[in-house]
């Protein structure tokens, strides 16, 4: 073979082991893509395809916002409430529910305001919406759409673009994140789980959400919000 022949394949066997080192490392990077993509998408739930929407369908974008959001709050530890704040935020809300009847746009500002207490309480930052909206997602990504929701439409109602069905349905979806937020740790000190149902004087269940079952709470929102007060 001539020394013409030898460089010219010597140079092609180089350009085959660049090429083929270049498709290992772009292979070895889709990999590392795909298995980051299943992980955001596992931690986030229904937040993950929100995000990509709101990025009008850029997964990549998407993507680096909710890395972001894991990086600035995924170490973040939350605060028990104690049973009596907790109590009083199950008093406010009901108050809330009560308050709708009479005043749809007052009292989903309130809803509002609550949530922000609460997650505050909680240990959620509170100086911004936004970032404390980012810190409920990394925590509570299957409820905190509904904070998101009621929080527009709040400010809707404010210029009168909001009618009582949407804040009905914004106070309703909030209460999701409510009950996440003001729910008791699973278990107390003797191993028993606390949010279980106890029984009382009767014969009738009490739980953590109130001297009544979460359901009754609710009948207002399956009646469009026309319910009498005994049925908040």
């Amino acid at each position: 073979m001539s020394t013409g022949a030898s460089i010219i394949v010597v140079v092609a066997a180089a350009v085959l082991v660049i090429a083929l080192a270049a498709a290992l490392v772009v292979g070895i990077a889709r990999v590392r893509e795909g298995g980051r993509n299943r992980a955001l998408r596992r931690h986030f739930g229904p937040e993950y395809d929100l995000t990509v929407a709101r990025h009008a369908g850029d997964a990549q974008a998407a993507e680096r916002e909710l890395d972001e959001r894991l990086r600035r709050h995924g170490h973040l530890k939350t605060q028990p409430l104690s049973g009596e704040l907790r109590e009083r935020y199950v008093a406010e809300w009901a108050g809330v529910q009560e308050e709708f009847i009479e005043q749809p746009a007052r009292a989903a500002a309130d809803a509002d305001q609550l949530l922000a207490r609460l997650a505050h309480d909680r240990g959620f930052p509170s100086d911004r919406y936004d970032e404390q909206v980012a810190a409920l997602s990394v925590h509570h990504a299957d409820s905190v759409q509904g904070y998101r929701q009621l929080h527009a439409a709040t400010l809707r109602a404010r210029e009168g673009r909001s009618d009582t069905e949407e804040l009905r349905e914004a106070v309703v979806h909030a209460r999701v994140l409510f009950e996440d937020l003001v729910k008791p740790p699973p278990h107390n000190g003797d191993g028993h789980g606390v949010a279980q149902k106890h029984h009382h004087r009767g014969g009738g269940t009490r739980n953590w959400f109130g001297t009544r079952p979460a359901h009754t709470h609710m009948r207002w929102a399956m009646r469009g919000g026309h319910a009498g007060r005994g049925d908040v």
